[in-house]
């Protein structure tokens, strides 16, 4: 598999350094989960930040704080945490989050929810589309980032195949086309609304709304 696409460096180390929001960061870790590339970068920046962590002047301890910490130690345990399994056709960075069920959005493509709280109105999904179709002409009214999880589709900016990274903005417009042969399936971070465009795209506006 060859991955083409990527983040940029700001984003893998906002990730890295955890200050990347949720919605972001659940597509980012999807990305790097099959990009040996972005991986080594997010473990350069976290090798970094833990070096300025080292040699950062220790604090002075607040009066009573090491009293305070015995006597958490003496507390009981808490109950151990279930781990979760991403549902089968899920990235295993999913498996923490609740997945909906596929819904019918337009011929060939269907649309489920992730439960990952929103930050700034930016939520996440998964999309799935037919061999061999399309999404409407569209732009953005947010950031959109997209990874590709199993088959193909392209734009005018390129063709994104499976872990390939790809951002939109306010400044994008396309049609993506879904390439024949596999079923294209997508997790997507998306701030704010896809703007269909054309006669057609104006009349499904106020019924889309992924």
């Amino acid at each position: 598999m060859t991955i083409a696409h990527h983040p940029d460096e700001e984003a893998l180390a906002a990730f890295a350094a955890g200050t990347l929001d949720e919605p972001r960061s659940v597509v980012v870790a999807a990305h790097v989960a099959l990009c040996p590339h972005c991986r080594a970068i997010v473990a350069a920046c976290e090798q970094v930040g833990g070096a300025l962590v080292e040699q950062a002047a220790p604090a002075t301890p607040r009066a009573g704080a090491l009293d305070e910490a015995l006597a958490r130690l003496d507390e009981a345990a808490p109950p151990s945490m279930v781990v979760r399994e991403a549902a089968p056709d899920c990235p295993a960075v999913l498996a923490p989050y609740e997945v909906g069920r596929w819904r019918w959005i337009g011929p060939g493509v269907h649309w489920r929810k992730v439960e990952v709280p929103e930050s700034e109105g930016t939520r996440v999904f998964m999309l799935k589309a037919a061999p061999g179709s399309s999404l409407p002409h569209h732009g953005h009214s947010g950031v959109e980032w997209t990874c590709v999880l199993q088959g193909a589709f392209s734009h005018d900016l390129g063709r994104y195949g499976p872990g390939d990274f790809d951002a939109a903005d306010n400044t994008v417009d396309h049609t993506p086309f879904v390439e024949e042969g596999n079923t294209c399936i997508c997790l997507v971070a998306m701030q704010g609304d896809l703007e269909l465009r054309g006669w057609l795209g104006k009349l499904m506006q106020p019924f889309v709304r992924l």
